[in-house]
């Protein structure tokens, strides 16, 4: 396992995380999950020199956070990161325009999830607390600001970080300028390439680590998805890969299956192209079965995407804009 530097922060993390989004369970999220096989990846995680892990109090309501706390325990001599999220107060992804700080993220509601997420995972404090979502419109409040620095003064949380909207790697850069910001999360693939624009250059600039989620686009870039692919009922993705976004995503897909390299897989050419940016710190692919964790951690090892096929992933790039099934 390769490691890179956190940032500011100055963590030593896996290039390749674990993102616990679906190993969770629970509604509005990934159908699939099973609580008997989760631990056993996420052990096989830890052995194979996974040292990050990023989940959130809404990953099955707090079942992710006590997964990943038993983990904790289960390995008290490595040193495992523990990045976790605080939801929106009006649990909605992403905020709408009229949203203010107090309908999203008033100082009692960030501490109140804090010691939430400090309860489920059994710690003393959490090395990386989140804010869920984020709008730069309310980078200025103070409130959000003191409510954060007091946690961590008080040695509840160690850094800070925000999670961005999806398709909106801009809207954080007000954030930054506070000097708060330890870590930006942003989705940033093949597809979605944005994030080079502004972010990662700023980012680098200001030691900002940048934690890249969504690697695989909700899976189109497995490789795996087909016209008549159908989600179950429950499941988040029968909204985001619906009519408007199935038929372009397989496309564009399998249009990228015509230049993968020999003995290449998608998924793997996928992480290989997220982990060529210096700027990205660790990327967090979500594993649920311990087959998945061995293919996508066995992606860090230090073998570099050559520049003739990079400069044909970069054409690949798909500018798409927020919309209702986006989420």
């Amino acid at each position: 396992m390769q490691h890179r530097k956190m940032g500011r922060l100055g963590w030593e993390v896996s290039e390749v995380g674990y993102g616990m989004w679906g190993i969770g369970g629970g509604p509005g999220g990934f159908t699939g999950w099973d609580y008997d096989t989760a631990p056993g990846a996420l052990d096989e995680a830890v052995e194979l020199g996974c040292n990050f892990f990023d989940t959130a109090w809404v990953y099955g309501r707090g079942v992710s956070e006590q997964l990943l706390g038993a983990l904790l325990k289960r390995h008290p001599d490595r040193r495992l990161y523990v990045a976790t999220k605080i939801p929106p107060k009006n649990r909605e992804w992403p905020p709408r325009p009229a949203d203010t700080l107090d309908d999203v993220f008033p100082a009692d509601h960030i501490r109140e999830f804090t010691e939430r997420s400090l309860e489920n995972l059994g710690v003393d404090r959490i090395d990386l607390m989140q804010l869920h979502v984020w709008e730069d419109r309310w980078a200025d409040d103070g409130r959000w600001q003191e409510a954060l620095s007091d946690l961590k003064r008080e040695g509840l949380i160690d850094g800070i970080g925000i999670s961005v909207n999806r398709w909106e790697p801009a809207n954080c850069l007000k954030a930054l300028d506070t000097g708060l910001i330890d870590a930006i999360q942003v989705i940033y693939n093949i597809f979605d390439q944005a994030p080079e624009d502004e972010l990662f250059e700023r980012a680098q600039r200001d030691d900002v680590a940048i934690i890249a989620r969504v690697p695989f686009d909700e899976g189109a870039l497995t490789g795996t998805l087909n016209a008549d692919t159908v989600f179950p009922e429950g499941d988040w993705r029968s909204t985001y890969f619906g009519e408007e976004n199935l038929g372009p995503s397989v496309a564009r897909a399998d249009r990228l299956k015509e230049i993968l390299p020999d003995g290449v897989g998608l998924p793997e050419l996928a992480l290989r192209f997220i982990l060529h940016h210096p700027a990205v710190s660790t990327v967090i692919p979500g594993m649920r079965r311990s087959a998945h964790v061995r293919a996508n951690l066995g992606v860090s090892d230090g073998t570099a995407l050559s520049p003739d096929l990079l400069a044909e992933l970069r054409e690949h790039r798909w500018d798409r804009s927020p919309t209702w099934w986006s989420m």
